[in-house]
């Protein structure tokens, strides 16, 4: 009978290459890790890797059974979730994607204290600001900061998302602040190279999208806001990033009495199966952390 330590110890000797440093990542002993391989590879009656003095190379037949090996785990750590959480626990794996700069700022924070309280939860969790598939990358849920278009997921409001026109003092005292959304075109303006149309504000029931001369374009939010104090040009972002920047005067909001097009955070899950009790805890423990509104939603200094 195949044994679920022979699995593991077989994942984990593949992924890492040697079973030094699969012994290291499962806190083993070399010689059970050894042990539950070759034991594994008897039961199988086939060789799984190719060992040699430095490397273990997976062999055809460990590739073959690799995927049935990883499917078997994760069901089992399914199913021991599950029954986990019909006696009222939360338990097992739980794997979840966040932007860079909002998890870096916020989410760890506020996840701890949900961690803590449910130890038995075992979270991965990967900061990447690219768009992520939820299901070909194998998330249980996903936390975004804009909308949800998949019509197959169950977005869950987490907080909302007020984005400020803002620049530092000394860029300010150079070139003044712009009192016009058509002035915006004589400044230096630090966008964010993910989104093309990224200015856009209130006119009204329209938008209205402004063009500031371009002097740094960026995918991440933290380095957009460092440019900003810099002094390097004006920049719209999210209060998330900035708000203890606003409230030290650091960073200075420009009011052209039009709101900019803001965001909303969400978490989003698998609509087929309703989400994991463990999803739908952790959105409500992030939800309270959070707060509504906000905490980091604080006005800062305004231009005049």
């Amino acid at each position: 009978m195949i044994k679920l330590d022979g699995l593991t110890a077989f994942l984990a000797v593949a992924e890492a290459g040697s079973i030094s440093q699969a012994a290291r990542r499962l806190a083993l002993s070399k010689s059970v890790v050894s042990e539950r391989l070759a034991e594994l590879e008897r039961t199988l009656g086939a060789q799984l890797l190719q060992r040699t003095t430095r490397k273990q190379s997976i062999t055809a037949d460990g590739e073959a059974f690799m995927v049935r090996a990883r499917r078997i785990l994760d069901e089992a750590a399914a199913a021991t979730a599950e029954m986990a959480e019909r006696r009222g626990e939360l338990a097992g794996p739980l794997r979840l994607s966040a932007p860079v700069s909002f998890g870096t700022l916020h989410l760890g924070a506020a996840l701890y204290p949900f961690l803590a309280a449910h130890p038995r939860i075992e979270l991965t969790l990967d900061l990447d600001d690219r768009f992520v598939d939820l299901a070909a990358d194998g998330y249980d849920a996903v936390i975004r900061h804009g909308p949800v278009r998949e019509t197959w997921l169950t977005a869950v409001r987490l907080a909302t998302s007020r984005r400020r026109l803002v620049a530092s003092p000394d860029y300010l005292a150079a070139h003044g602040a712009p009192a016009s959304l058509a002035a915006l075109a004589s400044h230096a303006g630090i966008l964010y190279s993910n989104r093309p149309v990224d200015w856009r504000f209130r006119d009204g029931d329209r938008w209205r999208v402004a063009n500031p001369r371009p002097a740094l374009r960026v995918n991440n939010g933290l380095i957009m806001r460092d440019a900003a104090l810099a002094g390097l040009g004006l920049t719209l972002l999210p209060t998330f990033l900035m708000h203890r920047e606003l409230a030290s005067g650091a960073l200075v909001a420009i009011d052209l009495e039009h709101e900019a097009e803001g965001a909303e955070i969400y978490m989003a899950y698998g609509r087929d199966h309703g989400g994991s009790a463990k999803v739908r805890a952790l959105a409500a423990s992030l939800r309270r952390t959070f707060g509504t509104p906000p905490y980091w939603d604080l006005d800062g200094p305004a231009a005049p």
